[in-house]
């Protein structure tokens, strides 16, 4: 257009300048040529301007496809680049399913436990590390995760979880070493049980990770869980296999309004093939930092376990409720196969208004305080109470029984710090240490605290 205009304006001078001089032949020839002249030079110049304005123009579009090409080379760029997110340390994630993140929790217990006099216990006050663990986790293309853990609370490096995963729409596929599906309690985290100790049936009847080889299908309300195991590797290059089992769990999980419902069971069986052919049951004082067992079947024939449990709970705002029971039933060769029994049920609410447990596919999971510390508030506050039972006597076995009743009071400050303190009062009858006068029926009294962090 603009060249044109300039081709237009140069036919006119042109025009012009032809056309007049014959056009006024009786008038002054000196003024009209002095007009004429004036005219061309002002159309000149409005040619001139008109050239610059173009040039200028073609400038201005040459900067503009400039500009879009570096944008859409840096949107390109960016697309590539890692995105970090935040959850308790960052997580880090990349193109076609990559991802990586630092992971680990420490616990610091402290407390004491009072026995009656003549029981040759070191009893009173103690503390330790219950859990400082280590590890990575993530993913790879494909649909492939890992998890890799160590726990160094004991002196000594220990593998909690060494696993790969393989996740197809609704089921996955683990393979390593990881935790066989027991019991709700079991497999709830440590960092999100409700006492500093689980109920006293999943370490008296010897719940651990074990390696193996297990399938999952999560599909709407229902989990369905099962696995071949092995024994724990708890170093490098342990290859101890003294066992094999398998394991069975289904749980219906459904939504009714604004709360959860968990109902589950489980079936268990576990083949010793151990040479020395024992086995034993026993249980420490609602703590871990004693070695004491005021609980203990010692050592008797066994060639398998085949064991059973049963699940339910609830959450529902500020309330929840769990419960379960577990029989252990032993096959002891040349003598009477004895079943043990324990179980729990506990109630808990939190004081703080808009807080609730948490809860993920199966299991208990991670308190997000409504209004915590970095949020300028004070975190969540929760009160449980538990009632915890456990009978080690059958089959002429006498390893004592224990009525056991806690509170708990947990802060939360923040997602991923805890603070906790715990009372409790086990009772116990027949229990396999004997007071100076020789009773065995007595209470002991159980005070802890833990403080707790992690990421």
């Amino acid at each position: 257009m603009n060249m044109k205009l300039t081709a237009s304006t140069v036919a006119m001078a042109v025009t012009l300048g032809w056309a007049l001089p014959a056009s006024a032949q009786t008038a002054d020839s000196a003024a009209v040529q002095q007009q004429l002249a004036e005219m061309r030079a002002q159309m000149q110049a409005m040619a001139a301007k008109i050239n610059t304005l173009e040039g200028q123009l073609a400038s201005a579009n040459a900067k503009a496809d400039a500009a879009s090409t570096t944008a859409q080379e840096a949107k390109a760029a960016a697309s590539d680049t890692v995105k970090v997110k935040w959850k308790g340390a960052p997580e880090f994630e990349g193109e076609g399913g990559w991802s990586f993140k630092p992971r680990g929790r420490v616990q610091v217990d402290a407390g004491s436990i009072g026995a009656p006099g003549g029981t040759g216990q070191d009893l009173g006050f103690g503390n330790e590390v219950r859990r400082a663990r280590l590890g990575v986790e993530g993913s790879i293309p494909g649909g492939i995760g890992y998890k890799f853990e160590v726990d160094f609370a004991g002196g000594d490096a220990e593998i909690t979880d060494a696993l790969v995963d393989y996740k197809a729409g609704d089921v996955k596929l683990t393979i390593g070493q990881h935790n066989n599906f027991q019991s709700l309690e079991e497999l709830t985290s440590s960092r999100f049980i409700s006492f500093m100790e689980r109920a006293a049936f999943t370490d008296a009847f010897n719940f651990e990770r074990r390696l193996g080889v297990s399938a999952e299908y999560h599909g709407g309300d229902f989990l369905l869980q099962t696995g071949v195991f092995s024994d724990n590797v708890h170093e490098i290059g342990d290859t101890e296999n003294n066992s094999w089992g398998g394991d069975l769990r289904a749980v219906f999980m459904p939504k009714m309004g604004n709360a959860q419902l968990h109902l589950g069971g489980s079936l268990h069986y576990r083949d010793l093939n151990d040479s020395a052919g024992t086995i034993r049951y026993r249980q420490r004082p609602f703590t871990h930092f004693t070695s004491t067992r005021f609980l203990n079947t010692g050592s008797f024939p066994a060639k398998s376990e085949t064991s059973y449990g049963v699940e339910a709970a609830g959450i529902s705002g500020p309330f929840h409720f769990a419960g379960e029971a577990y029989w252990q039933k032993v096959s002891s060769p040349g003598f009477a196969d004895p079943t043990f029994f324990g179980g729990y049920a506990e109630i808990g609410y939190f004081l703080t208004g808009g807080d609730s447990r948490g809860y993920k596919k199966g299991t208990f999971d991670r308190v997000k305080p409504k209004n915590g510390f970095d949020k300028g508030g004070i975190g969540a506050v929760q009160v449980n109470l538990r009632y915890d039972f456990l009978d080690l006597n059958d089959a002429g076995i006498v390893g004592g029984k224990q009525d056991g009743y806690a509170i708990s009071v947990i802060w939360t400050p923040t997602a991923y710090t805890r603070l906790m303190a715990n009372y409790g009062r086990m009772e116990y009858t027949d229990a396999a240490i004997a007071t100076g006068t020789g009773d065995r029926s007595y209470g002991v009294d159980v005070f802890g605290m833990r403080a707790q962090f992690d990421f």
